[in-house]
This record gives C-alpha cells, sequence and structure tokens, in this order.
C-alpha cells in the first residue's frame, strides 16, 4: 500500500473548480493516465444514467471503487461523457505533496478531507455540493487504494452519510450514482513481473527460483513475510491456512492499540478499527514531546495500524479463485510498495480501462437510524455488481492456469 502521512493536516484546502481549465487540460491528464497507469483506452459505459440525473437537477454522488492510484483521472475521462466537470474529496496527504500538484487537483474540482478526524469543512463542501451545484461529487467509498481491481473491500459510512445528510434539508433529490472501475491487460506484462518477482525473492535474501510457477513464487512470499511478522508480534510463526494467521495477527495487532486507548471494536469492520487506532494515536502524539516515550509509543500505533491495513490488503481467495494475469500482477503490485517500499508501483504493460455507471439510487429524505448503513451496503452490492458485468476479452498472453500449492488452496497472498 501507498503509505501516507499519519498527522493532523496542516490546513484545509478547498475547490477552484475551473470548467475551463478542466476542458483545456484534457490532453495533460491524457498523457497521465497513459504515462502512470498506461491506460491506452478507456471504455465509458452508462453515461446516459448520469446525464438524465443531471438534466432533471438532481445532486448526484458517484461512488467508484478504488484500486488504482490513478482512478480519478479516469472518472474524468468518463465525465467527458455525460459533460459535467466534477468535484472531489481527497485525502488531505494528496494535496499537501506539493502547490503545483495541489493547484492542478483543485482546478479539477478537489477539496481535502482528513480521513482521521472529523473533518466539518470538508464535511460541510461535501453537503454543499450534493444541495447546491450542478456538478456531480465523487467520493471513493473503499478510502484506501487496496489493489483488489475486481472485487470491492468494505465500504465506509461516510459518503453515504453525507448524502443522507444533504437529501434531508436538499430542496431537490439526491442521487447516489454506483460506479465499477474495471482494468485489464491489453500487453503482456509477464516478462516484466517476473523480474519483479526476482526483486522481491533478492530483497527477502532469497535466491531467485524462475523455475517455478508465478503462483507458487508469490505464495512462498506471503507465507515467509507472514512468518516474520508472527515472530515479530506473537513470538513465533504460526501454522495454518495463511487468511486464518493473517486474520488472526490482524485482529492481535488491533487489540492490542484498542486496549491502550480505550476503544470498543464492537460491530467494527477492519478497516473502521484501523480508522479508530490512527485517530487516537495521532491526537496523542499531537500532544506528546518528540523526545518522550509516549510519542514513540504514539508513533508505533500507527506504523501498526499501517501494518493492519498492510494485510487487510490481502484478501484470502482472490488470486485462487481466478488466477489471471491481471491478479497475479496486482498481487506483485503490492508487493513492490509493502517488500520494496516504493512510493507507488510500477505498471509494467497496457492497459484498458472500463468504467461502468450504474442506475441511480435516490437517496432517502425522512430520518430512519439505519439509512446510511443500509445505502452503504446497497451502493457496496451495486458496485460489485458492476464490476462483475464486465467480461474480458480472450487474450493470446492470458496465464495457463498455474499450479496452486495443496496448501495453499485458499490463496494465501489475496
Amino acid at each position: 500500500m501507498d503509505r501516507t502521512r499519519f498527522e493532523k493536516p496542516p490546513r484545509w484546502w478547498g475547490p477552484r473548480l475551473s470548467p475551463l481549465g478542466v476542458r483545456l487540460s484534457g490532453w495533460l491528464r491524457r498523457m497521465i493516465i497513459s504515462k502512470g497507469p498506461r491506460i491506452s483506452e478507456v471504455e465509458v459505459r452508462g453515461a446516459e444514467h448520469v446525464r438524465r440525473a443531471l438534466d432533471a437537477g438532481h445532486g448526484v454522488l458517484i461512488t467508484p471503487n478504488h484500486s488504482v492510484h490513478g482512478d480519478p483521472m479516469i472518472v474524468y475521462e468518463a465525465a467527458e461523457k455525460f459533460g459535467s466537470p466534477l468535484y472531489f474529496m481527497g485525502a488531505w496527504q494528496v494535496l499537501a505533496v506539493n502547490p503545483i500538484r495541489c493547484a492542478f487537483l483543485r482546478m479539477h474540482g478537489c477539496f481535502s478531507v482528513d480521513r482521521e478526524g472529523t473533518d466539518r469543512q470538508a464535511m460541510q463542501q461535501a453537503v454543499d455540493v450534493l444541495q447546491n451545484r450542478k456538478e456531480p461529487l465523487v467520493i471513493f467509498p473503499e478510502g484506501e487504494v487496496y489493489h483488489c481491481n475486481e472485487r470491492v473491500t468494505p465500504f465506509r459510512e461516510g459518503p453515504a452519510a453525507l448524502a443522507v445528510m444533504a437529501a434531508r434539508k436538499a430542496d431537490r433529490d439526491v442521487v447516489v450514482v454506483p460506479c465499477g472501475l474495471r482494468y485489464y491487460y491489453v500487453e503482456d506484462p509477464l516478462p516484466a513481473l517476473l523480474e519483479l518477482m526476482d526483486d522481491v525473492e533478492a530483497a527477502l535474501f532469497w535466491r531467485p527460483t524462475p523455475e517455478r510457477p508465478m503462483s507458487e513464487r508469490l505464495y512462498r512470499v506471503a507465507d515467509g513475510m507472514l512468518g516474520l511478522k508472527e515472530l515479530e508480534f506473537l513470538g513465533e510463526a504460526r501454522q495454518g491456512l495463511v487468511p486464518e494467521r493473517i486474520a488472526f495477527l490482524t485482529d492481535g495487532v488491533l487489540k492490542r492499540v484498542e486496549e491502550k486507548y480505550e476503544i470498543s471494536a464492537e460491530g467494527k469492520t477492519i478497516p473502521e478499527r484501523i480508522k479508530q487506532g490512527r485517530q487516537r494515536a495521532i491526537s496523542a502524539i499531537t500532544e506528546a514531546d518528540e523526545a518522550s516515550e509516549e510519542y514513540r509509543g504514539c508513533a508505533d500505533d500507527l506504523d501498526d495500524c499501517y501494518l493492519c491495513a498492510q494485510l487487510f490488503s490481502y484478501p484470502g481467495d482472490y488470486v485462487a479463485e481466478r488466477p489471471s494475469i491481471d491478479r497475479l500482477a496486482e498481487t506483485l503490485d503490492k508487493f513492490e510498495e509493502d517488500i520494496l517500499e516504493r512510493p507507488t508501483a510500477t505498471v509494467r504493460a497496457r492497459r484498458r480501462a472500463v468504467v461502468v455507471l450504474g442506475e441511480p439510487i435516490t437517496v432517502p429524505k425522512e430520518k430512519k437510524r439505519d439509512a446510511p448503513s443500509e445505502l452503504t451496503r446497497t451502493i457496496e452490492q451495486r458496485v460489485q455488481s458492476l464490476l462483475d458485468s464486465v467480461e474480458l476479452p480472450e487474450r493470446s498472453f492470458e496465464l495457463v492456469p498455474p499450479r496452486v500449492p495443496a496448501a495453499a488452496v485458499a490463496d494465501p497472498t489475496g
């Protein structure tokens, strides 16, 4: 995972949406997605759903899955099909990188949010867009880039809660448009991936094993890295299926953080528990002296929460379910960031993007305690259905299903 700074933001950045600037910079966006995510073509389906909602005067929230760092630029390619610029809610760390990037993003409607705190300015901005602006608002409910392009991870309730909050006092209807972003290779990445696999094994002080099937090498690396973390936190490497070991280790690390800060984990998902731990640790570290034991302890807590987010990004059956070149590449992307500690994974061949926009979901105006939870579940299910609807074409370089070790049938790597 891309490691971001977890601290209190230095300021809040508001949007400076410029429709003219958005139109004139289209060539630059297309250059960015061709160089970074290496997208050679973007197919957009369902743009008419957004166009009809905008023509009807509705407030529109678009909720895509988030598996690639270049997702916002891809959504903007879709926006050209329904003819509207966009507002984006983005992590403050993205806007704090440098002034030029910040200005470019704000021109495209991006405003910052402190994901680990209660950011009232970001909430007010989001509600204002949904109640009053003609342009759609885009929020990624997964909150993190997990590199699982064909499967959503649990959606956070924040986007749905904002939509419900806006709908209750709006003079117009507010709708949510689920959005699936699906990527697949149109050029063979395997030669470059094999080189990357050699680098990963070498980083573990292992002799590269190119004679083994790629999937087997992935399983060995996952098992080895997990064993090292178990030794660090539990005192010994455990036995059993790797998905179960990941769940056990994640729960144990989070429980320690939760006990320290007196946090209840009841009814919370792993991402929600990680967020709670980060919030408390960030608050505590802000008040501590940098030379103190308390400061170092809080810094360790933030590192532990980050480890749990890394562990969570490896689902238990992702590769084994369909051992395609795309899923193997995504797992290697995570290895590149987590083991080789590179800021972002390097895409090693050309890909195609498919953006699927679904039927709008009208947000209820009546007060109901569980409304955000119910809406979140509906959005998550709809986005997954949109991803499932994309059928990949036959490709000459697609892998023959690789040999999977018997002990790894449940797929330890994700």
